[in-house]
């Protein structure tokens, strides 16, 4: 049986999690044990997506509309790892949610190979894709299904890709600039209705 308060309360912050993997960064290493060129390289792009990603999302009027009209407050448990690209594109935009709901949200960060349980009970398609976002009320008990690891769409689109090439090299450069052509408004999007069901 999973205690949801446990690992919350274990979980970092946003800034503790980007100073954590930065730190990682500076001895050569990630989050997990495979600290291989590729998964160093995908980390470092990752630092940089964060980054800019920060600094160019503005919240829709839509999203912080709904954001503003939520009365009571909650936890968001984000499971992630600091190499997977998906996370570094969407966990900057929960940040901003959370930093605009002025104290409603709380926001911890948990990796997911320290968390295989958990995990485990949010596997999508049979796999342990992130980032995932669980929501969970004052005392810590998830409420809603949870979101991610990827906006529908896009959820979609990769599937296409993969029947259409097994190159990851070019599926990552699809993915990616998917992800920059949006300008995370469909993250906003879906974000927007999952947090309607809290107002």
């Amino acid at each position: 049986m999973l205690n949801y308060s446990t690992i919350f309360d274990k979980g970092m912050t946003y800034s503790v999690y980007r100073e954590f993997v930065h730190s990682l960064l500076i001895d050569d290493k990630t989050t997990g044990t495979d600290h291989s060129p590729e998964m160093l390289h995908y980390t470092k792009m990752n630092d940089h997506r964060m980054n800019r990603i920060e600094k160019s999302t503005i919240l829709t009027q839509d999203l912080s509309a709904t954001i503003s009209n939520i009365k009571s407050n909650y936890n968001f448990l984000v499971i992630s790892e600091g190499w997977c690209g998906d996370a570094a594109q969407i966990l900057p935009v929960i940040n901003k949610i959370v930093e605009e709901s002025k104290g409603k949200f709380q926001m911890k960060i948990v990796l997911r190979d320290e968390n295989l349980e958990l995990i485990d009970n949010y596997l999508t398609n049979g796999g342990r894709a992130i980032p995932v976002l669980l929501i969970l009320d004052e005392n810590k008990n998830p409420i809603l299904p949870k979101w991610g690891p990827r906006p529908q769409v896009l959820q979609k689109l990769l599937k296409q890709w993969k029947e259409e090439s097994d190159d990851m090299g070019l599926i990552a450069e699809q993915l990616h600039g998917w992800y920059a052509k949006d300008k995370t408004q469909a993250i906003q999007a879906e974000l927007t209705e999952l947090l309607r069901q809290l107002a």
